[in-house]
């Protein structure tokens, strides 16, 4: 692995950057605020009107940037914006910068302190549903792209730039690898910038290498064709409730690796100098649990808590249930039972294969006289960039010019859609946000700190002239 990128040498061209963007600051606000308005709540059918306004509203900003191309791009669901700038230089690479316009539900019953959908700017913050996740880390590349022409005395980018912006990513993004499949010419780009995550903290700016993928079942089993007496019957027919637990007790052995055959065939395995990277961070483990609301950690053996929850694969129990819940005992042998799983995939592992895998472990955990039924959702494959990259050095070069600083390495253990654009497009699958873990995503009281929001603008600006350098 190559060293990490430190922060860049400070040029006239950064004191351009920052001078734009300063003048521009209040109307930049102004027009996120007017965005925030509008309750893109993507879940909520009385919102379908408001997600297309949202839809509507971005396409002619982006216009009004400088994109010749700004258009809404119609789904079976919600509506996503597309728009392109093509550079004029013959050589220069493309990006697609991906994030989404819709929402999460919020009202001010939830515990807001404010009307969610009336933006309040307070103590430097600006407090709104969408504020982070993710209208203002989608919006501060209209002003980037802005300071970035200013202070290269360009008239395009010096990138060929496109925009992707998602109407349904709250609602599980049910519409758009097929949408991504049926534009994928138009798409088509060198490097994906993907602007819907956050960074350790306010004083530890990092950049986000990977997200891990997804696979979830439910398993049903079937005993008897109603429930049963136990003392006629106990002990001499199979208990569904009971080969349920076994079912999940036999998921983990005693290290707490899963044991379905072949689960970790392929998977890339952390580098020592990507362990080194992770124990570089300031965590504080204690903290942690008490944001998890947990009293121990607990995890595969052999690995810190961090690279359980970044680079690991996992299989986690969401539920179990079966039999008589009521008050009080009733003694039977319940005619059913039913366990959800699911498991966080990494790098090297296909959501197919989990689920055949997953299918034929389970039908050997289910004794003579149980039927059981497995059904599996959508999956969502896992997507990783290598630390020595071209397009992953210059995004945390150019983070590294605007934060002035050290930019160190995450991953997200959660799941997201650009899995799907770095497997339709072919391209490596890059994180830029700003966001920190107090900005409340999905929470009441969401917001976003300002001076991070225009690092984000400021981060945009060195970017395109660095990833048009770079050999992708």
């Amino acid at each position: 692995m190559s060293e990490t990128p430190d922060s860049a040498v400070q040029t006239a061209a950064d004191d351009t950057v920052r001078a734009y963007i300063e003048e521009h600051r209040t109307a930049f606000l102004d027009d996120l605020a007017q965005w925030l308005r509008i309750p893109s709540v993507s879940a909520q059918p009385e919102h379908d009107a408001d997600v297309r306004r949202s839809a509507d509203w971005l396409a002619g900003k982006l216009k009004e940037t400088g994109f010749p191309v700004a258009e809404v791009l119609e789904t079976p669901g919600a509506p996503a914006v597309y728009a392109e700038w093509p550079s004029g230089d013959p050589a220069a690479p493309t990006v697609l910068v991906y994030g989404h316009h819709d929402v999460q539900p919020a009202a001010r019953e939830d515990g807001w302190h404010t009307e969610p959908f009336e933006p309040e700017l307070r103590d430097g913050r600006l407090y709104a549903r969408g504020a982070a996740d993710d209208k203002g880390q989608v919006f501060f590349h209209t002003l980037g792209v802005r300071a970035h022409l200013a202070a290269t005395g360009r008239t395009a980018p010096a990138v060929n730039l496109k925009l992707l912006v998602e109407g349904e990513e709250e609602s599980g993004s049910p519409n758009f690898r097929a949408l991504v499949e049926a534009h994928a010419d138009r798409f088509a780009a060198d490097a994906v910038i993907v602007s819907d995550t956050g960074m350790w903290s306010e004083t530890t700016p990092t950049v986000c290498t990977g997200m891990r993928g997804l696979a979830e079942c439910e398993i049903r089993l079937y005993g008897p064709d109603q429930d049963i007496h136990s003392g006629s019957f106990g002990g001499a027919v199979p208990n569904p409730a009971t080969a349920a637990a076994r079912l999940v007790a036999a998921l983990h052995d005693a290290d707490e690796r899963v044991t379905v055959p072949g689960f970790y065939d392929g998977i890339a395995e952390l580098t020592d100098a990507e362990r080194e990277l992770v124990a570089e961070l300031p965590f504080d483990e204690a903290e942690w649990l008490r944001t998890a609301k947990s009293r121990a950690p607990h995890g595969e053996a052999g690995y810190s808590t961090l690279e359980r929850v970044w680079a690991r694969p996992t299989a986690e129990v969401n539920g179990i249930g079966g039999g008589y819940q009521g008050p009080g005992g009733k003694t039977i042998i319940p005619s059913s039972a039913m366990v959800k799983l699911s498991f966080r995939l990494v790098a090297g592992q296909d959501p197919d294969r989990i689920e055949k895998l997953v299918t034929d472990w389970a039908a050997t955990q289910v004794p003579d006289g149980i039927r059981h039924e497995i059904a599996f959702s959508a999956g969502t494959r896992p997507c990783l960039t290598p630390l020595d990259h071209p397009a992953l050095r210059s995004v945390a070069r150019a983070m590294g010019r605007a934060f002035g600083q050290k930019i160190r390495f995450t991953r997200e253990g959660g799941s997201g859609p650009a899995a799907d654009l770095q497997d339709v497009l072919g391209a490596p699958v890059l994180f830029l946000g700003i966001s920190v873990p107090s900005d409340g995503w999905h929470a009441p009281n969401e917001k976003v700190e300002i001076d991070l929001l225009l690092k984000g603008v400021e981060t945009t600006a060195h970017l395109w002239g660095d990833l048009a350098a770079a050999r992708l």
